[in-house]
């Protein structure tokens, strides 16, 4: 997989491997190119394409963003979802109908519809960060489908999605919301073939769990889930004979625990992983980072005994009055295998923003 590059640093024992550098995700500067191509994908043809670069344009660029858009397309997306799953699915609960809008409709697979049809390039924006962690995000998907992992249609596990390319596709799609004159069955005509295959009863079941738990009494190993609750988002971590093999993230918790237990099976049958069913000894990395308040000190060691560069903290946005301010840090580090970068979310103290960035950066060093 390819590695995004950094600055030069001061050789560490002992010394890495010489990163590969990640090619930005691409932009394409003709505006009348990057509209024609959305209307040759939609197979639609706005007649207010105004709205459509509106679409296409990121708030780092313009204050004249896509984010009004954004609000629509959501809840248009969401409306279009629950008419079509009410009627196809005559015999189901609620419950199961609002788990299933919710995995069509989820970051992980609305981002994974903008890797599929190559939008990001076509959006207006000025945030080299951004093209970054999108970049990471891209090669990852790719990844997934070497790995024979993409076949799942509500999301992998290896990094989480950029808000950003959800955006876009709920941007597009309020365009054309928008410019058919709200109409919804004209929505969901012109923009369904962009997500599927569409989640549905029989494909977002309880399989994978069956087959872990199976695979694991097999070898006399026991299997333990852990959850918590990060902001609005569920994380999952799967423990086999006490080792850490799999770990998985969403909106939804029957989603975050399907994502999870992929990861472990993939592990398990495939990946580093295979010797923890006869062995119980575990990949190494011997850290659980549920526990925020000391995720950047279980950084800082774990870069230390890899022989790896101290991880840089950097703070990427101030925000708020004094007495309500918040903080986003960034988190680098510098593995044998390239530059890694992680975000955090925004939190009221310096301290947990920058335990929130490396709680993210351990989550994705347990893939590695």
């Amino acid at each position: 997989m390819m590695k995004p590059g950094s600055r030069k640093r001061r050789a560490s024992p002992p010394a890495p491997s010489a990163p590969v550098t990640l090619p930005p995700p691409g932009f394409v500067a003709d505006r009348e190119e990057a509209a024609a191509r959305v209307e040759r994908l939609l197979q639609y043809q706005f007649n207010k394409r105004s709205l459509l670069e509106e679409a296409l344009t990121h708030q780092s660029f313009a204050a004249a963003s896509y984010q009004r858009l954004e609000f629509v397309g959501d809840a248009a997306l969401g409306l279009a979802f629950s008419n079509f799953l009410y009627l196809t699915n005559p015999t189901v609960g609620p419950g199961v109908l609002s788990t299933l809008r919710a995995a069509n409709i989820s970051t992980e697979k609305l981002a994974r519809v903008a890797v599929r049809h190559d939008l990001y390039p076509l959006l207006r924006r000025n945030c080299p960060r951004l093209d970054l962690l999108v970049g990471q995000f891209i090669q990852s998907v790719k990844q997934e489908l070497e790995d024979d992992l993409g076949t799942t249609p509500y999301g992998g596990t290896v990094f989480k999605a950029p808000k950003v390319l959800a955006d876009i596709v709920e941007a597009i799609a309020a365009a054309v919301y928008v410019d058919c004159n709200f109409n919804l069955e004209k929505l969901w005509k012109v923009t369904r073939f962009l997500f599927e295959p569409i989640v549905t009863a029989e494909t977002i079941d309880e399989q994978p769990v069956s087959t872990l738990h199976e695979l694991c009494q097999k070898h006399g190993k026991d299997v333990k889930f852990k959850t918590w609750q990060k902001g609005g988002t569920v994380v999952v971590n799967v423990f086999v004979g006490g080792a850490l093999v799999g770990m998985g993230s969403s909106e939804q918790m029957v989603i975050a625990k399907l994502n999870a237990t992929r990861d472990a099976l993939s592990k398990l049958l495939g990946g580093g992983n295979q010797q923890v069913l006869t062995t119980g000894v575990g990949h190494g990395l011997g850290v659980e980072v549920g526990e925020l308040r000391e995720c950047k000190q279980k950084l800082i060691e774990q870069c230390s005994r890899k022989h790896w560069p101290k991880p840089i903290f950097k703070l990427e946005k101030e925000e708020g009055l004094a007495h309500d301010r918040t903080f986003v840090y960034s988190v680098q580090v510098e593995t044998q295998g390239g530059i890694w970068v992680t975000l955090s979310d925004k939190m009221s103290r310096v301290k947990d923003a920058e335990n929130s960035g490396a709680q993210k950066m351990l989550e994705h060093l347990l893939k590695l």
